[in-house]
């Protein structure tokens, strides 16, 4: 049975020839299952830009809507101008707002510090053009110094007029309805979709999650350890963590989920047909 709810993907733009073929082929499998939107990451270089650009004109003109990612860290007010107005005279109404990373070898964080104050000047600049999402952490931001301050850092945002939010990716459901609970203790209401990572790679998830402190909670990560480097099993027992954890939390009344694919269709369809979400 399906369940009501937002269902997104993400991508990030291909670097290579070969990379945008493989992209265009999980596209066209993903396609098939209708998401709401698909978003494209975003890097702090202008070549990366303009990929973003063209991979999400890309899956506009496949039917799709799409949503860039918008990083402020490192840029100034009239460049970020330009891309809202380049991003507007091509009819694209959705963007995810990000602080984003420093890039290497860059000396100062720009005009803009924080997703929040990006989500005002878009606010300022486009008024209610745009649809705006916004990134939040259940297991907190890792450079936040407290839960506290990473729960102002997100009210921030959503008040500076943030429509919906994406998680980072998590296995722990308590984490993510402890993060809710705390949010509308705050008067938060806006959807918080949470962020879900398929399993392909035991090595990959690792790197990822001490990346971006994500928790994998002890005995998954030891049952990984444990396939060594028996794909296939990792990715059977992938499948099954990752599809009960986004049974229940359907079940329980998350508005949706965001899928980072990593470019790649396979895992996320299993997932999908077994949620039976279409």
């Amino acid at each position: 049975m399906a369940h009501a709810g937002t269902y997104s993907f993400e991508f990030f733009p291909p670097k290579t020839p070969e990379g945008t073929a493989r992209l265009r082929a999980a596209r066209a499998q993903l396609r098939e299952l209708a998401p709401a939107f698909c978003s494209v990451t975003f890097g702090a270089g202008g070549s990366t830009r303009e990929g973003t650009l063209d991979t999400v004109l890309e899956i506009m003109a496949e039917g799709i809507a799409a949503a860039p990612h918008l990083s402020c860290i490192g840029a100034t007010r009239a460049a970020l101008r330009e891309v809202l107005a380049q991003y507007r005279s091509h009819g694209i109404r959705h963007l995810v707002a990000l602080r984003g990373d420093l890039p290497s070898g860059s000396l100062g964080a720009g005009e803009l510090r924080y997703a929040s104050d990006l989500v005002e000047f878009i606010r300022t600049e486009t008024g209610d053009w745009f649809t705006i999402d916004v990134a939040c952490y259940p297991e907190y931001h890792p450079q936040a110094r407290s839960a506290a301050e990473d729960l102002d850092h997100f009210e921030r945002k959503v008040r500076a007029g943030a429509d919906a939010a994406i998680t980072q990716y998590f296995f722990n459901r308590d984490a993510y309805w402890s993060f809710v609970d705390a949010c509308a203790a705050r008067g938060i209401t806006i959807p918080i979709v949470p962020g879900i990572m398929p399993i392909a790679s035991a090595a990959r998830l690792v790197r990822f999650s001490d990346a971006c402190g994500a928790e994998i909670p002890r005995w998954i990560r030891r049952k990984l350890e444990g396939f060594g480097d028996d794909t296939a099993s990792v990715r059977a027992f992938g499948l099954d963590v990752v599809t009960d954890l986004c049974a229940r939390l359907l079940e329980e009344g998350a508005p949706g989920l965001h899928f980072y694919t990593l470019n790649s269709a396979g895992l996320t369809t299993t997932i999908w047909q077994r949620l039976a979400l279409s």
